[in-house]
């Protein structure tokens, strides 16, 4: 039977925890459909996309024509028009390098897309569970206030067999207001942070939002391997402009090679009417060659001496940026910790004090209650029980921080 108990028991324990986890992360999953942020992170993505068609371009062709106001006489005819046509085209290769750059930018804005997705879910969580937080106090206190009441008519019934006086009663009272004001200020935090969450699921602020009852710990803490640090989206981010810089190079010595040139020149020529032979008034018809060279390669040395500077600077940024992840990580893990221990130590605390309000209640029947006793005891309860409360909230949110810097 024991055993049934127990494992009856865990399986409320894992079947609570897989609602919660259930129930965030489907706030989570509309955030992400619905958040303008992220929209437009997608969007700017599809442009950086859209920009690799642009980069599939040659230059424009050109056509000219010109007549011959005094027309040139030549041996075949006088020459009346120039008709020509000129296209020029990038040396082998430069169309692709320019692609791929496009390419490279395009892989580093969607990476802003997973950072900002990470940064959404830790805002949710936290949001989430600030609202937990405030709901949960509330329930302390009015739980207090009740019980809190219970003891007025205790007092009450004390006052009357002289066990007791009306001041015992007044200072029962008066801390019930205390209380009462403090779950009146707790309402309008839970509205503000409502509000707060809702904006954040882009919706209205006054979305009621259902918040579980009850968290708990779960029994041993999760290990979290720092080695999937590298892999946090914000230093994918610099791998990806690294290589954003090494395709800006090559599109640049692309640049630096010639471009080629084709063209076609065509001139009508009149007919000669004091003379017959074989080529009279022959039109001309002139296919041509050109070649572009970069004599003056300033420009071009000057640019490959930026991207060697800009490869150096984002490796020093993605190098601090690491160091700071990593801090967050450790801090993280430690203040989860730390929040465990609170959390134990409440527990032990608010047994101690249950113990001790029954004892003075049982006291009642052989003597007078100090009510300024009982009036202790039940506020260091309301203490340990607020202070539970926060380490339990303390101890989901640093673990929604790892889950942002580590999680797959």
């Amino acid at each position: 039977m024991k055993n049934i108990k127990i494992t009856i028991c865990v399986l409320f324990v894992f079947t609570f925890h897989f609602i919660e986890a259930q129930q965030l992360q489907s706030f989570i999953e509309d955030a992400k459909r619905n958040n303008p942020e992220i929209q437009g992170y997608l969007l700017r993505h599809n442009i950086a996309e859209e920009k690799i068609n642009e980069a599939n371009w040659i230059p424009n062709t050109e056509f000219s024509a010109g007549y011959f106001v005094s027309e040139p006489e030549t041996r075949t005819g006088a020459q009346r028009a120039r008709f020509s046509a000129r296209q020029k085209l990038p040396w082998f290769g430069a169309i692709t390098a320019r692609e791929n750059y496009a390419s490279a930018m395009a892989d580093a804005e969607y990476v802003e897309i997973a950072i900002a997705k990470r940064k959404l879910t830790l805002s949710v969580s936290q949001s989430y569970y600030r609202l937990y937080t405030i709901k949960a106090k509330q329930k302390v206190l009015n739980e207090n206030i009740r019980l809190l009441k219970t003891y007025e008519k205790l007092a009450l019934t004390s006052v009357e067999v002289g066990k007791a006086s009306v001041v015992d009663v007044l200072r029962l009272q008066i801390r019930q207001n205390e209380l009462q004001q403090q779950v009146e200020v707790l309402d309008e935090a839970y509205l503000g942070e409502q509000i707060t969450f809702n904006k954040l699921l882009n919706r209205e602020g006054n979305v009621v939002v259902n918040i579980l009852e009850e968290l708990s710990l779960p029994k041993e803490d999760a290990v979290y391997d720092s080695n999937r640090l590298p892999f946090n989206p914000e230093l994918l981010k610099y791998d990806k402009l690294y290589e954003s810089v090494v395709q800006s190079e090559v599109l640049n010595k692309s640049e630096h090679n010639p471009m080629i040139g084709f063209g076609l020149d065509y001139v009508p020529v009149s007919e000669r009417p004091d003379l017959s032979f074989s080529d009279n008034g022959k039109d001309i018809l002139m296919p041509m060659i050109s070649v572009s060279i970069p004599v003056f390669n300033k420009k071009y040395d000057s640019k490959s001496k930026q991207n060697e500077l800009k490869q150096l600077e984002i490796t020093s940024q993605k190098d601090n940026r690491l160091n700071v992840l990593e801090s967050a990580f450790a801090k993280a893990i430690s203040r989860r910790n730390q929040a465990r221990i609170q959390y134990n130590m409440q527990v032990k605390n608010i047994k101690q004090t249950n113990d001790a309000e029954e004892i003075l209640i049982k006291g009642y029947e052989a003597e007078a209650i100090n009510f300024n006793e009982l009036l202790d005891i039940q506020e260091l309860g309301l203490k340990f029980k607020i202070n539970q409360i926060s380490a339990i909230s303390a101890y989901y949110e640093e673990s929604a921080i790892v889950n942002y810097l580590i999680a797959e």
